[in-house]
């Protein structure tokens, strides 16, 4: 795989040098489980002239992969920083730092039980359609979706509408607090069809201490640490880190919103 063309200055040597701006992925940088367009990716490239970038997503690496990069050029040149699993898995200018896993965290007892449990709700509820892979087991969290992560991009579409009407995804999270209150975990919604179970603090703040850790690699620190996301409210699995008092959190309604706000504000 080949890397991205363009040649960015060093991460001390951008003229916003204390800055970083991080990305969600799914209707933030592209419509939900679709890829970047050239567009965005123009921009981004002109923005990483100035400062620092990354991307911080619930997915795994792969899915980001497909979605951020394409069959002959690694995600991991497109941006400085790449979060998959909300830094739970981490690369700093290509290179991996060092991850985590929940399963370690919570133990196979205890998963096997969240899991059970995840599996039995959703067999007890009533959707237009179902699909398949109802938990998705990923390095740093669990994701539940009730109609199935394999459902077409139509049905995603009819499953989200029905959400909004019906509150399923909602309505579950609810269910997994009252049944699991000692567990340590957190909930966030995401995407159009899914959300994330995870230990507290693993959600998207996780990425941070990585920021913070450029201080001692290089010297540089971001004092001004940009997020752009669509799930802000809330509950949204932005949330933690829009209102974390470290960052600068901006609030978009898709990919098209998020060009027009960074060309505002970085003079692009």
């Amino acid at each position: 795989m080949t890397t991205a063309t363009g040649v960015y200055p060093p991460l001390d040597a951008r003229p916003l040098n204390d800055t970083i701006v991080l990305f969600d992925v799914d209707e933030t940088l592209t419509k939900a489980r679709r890829t970047v367009t050239p567009d965005m990716l123009e921009l981004l490239s002109r923005l990483r002239h100035k400062c620092a970038i990354g991307y911080v997503g619930g997915s795994n690496f792969v899915k980001q992969q497909e979605q951020l990069g394409s069959s002959n050029v690694d995600v991991t040149t497109l941006f400085d920083f790449c979060f998959p699993e909300n830094g739970l898995v981490a690369y700093r200018l290509g290179q991996p730092l060092s991850s985590n896993s929940f399963i370690q965290w919570l133990g196979e007892d205890k998963y096997q039980e969240l899991a059970n449990f995840c599996l039995a709700y959703i067999s007890k509820v009533k959707l237009p359609k179902k699909r398949g892979t109802f938990v998705e087991f990923r390095n740093g969290m669990i994701n539940v979706s009730p109609i199935g992560r394999n459902a077409s991009v139509d049905e995603r579409n009819e499953f989200e509408e029905y959400d909004k009407i019906y509150n399923i995804r909602k309505d579950m999270v609810e269910a997994l607090r009252r049944q699991f209150p000692d567990y340590g975990l957190s909930f966030s919604i995401g995407g159009q069809i899914s959300f994330d179970v995870f230990p507290t603090g693993w959600d998207k703040t996780y990425c941070l201490q990585h920021v913070a850790a450029e201080k001692e690699i290089t010297g540089t620190e971001y004092k001004n640490i940009h997020f752009f996301g669509d799930k802000c409210f809330d509950g949204g699995n932005d949330y933690e880190i829009y209102s974390d008092p470290r960052t600068i959190g901006h609030s978009v309604c898709g990919p098209d919103d998020t060009m027009k706000q960074l060309k505002e504000i970085f003079e692009l």
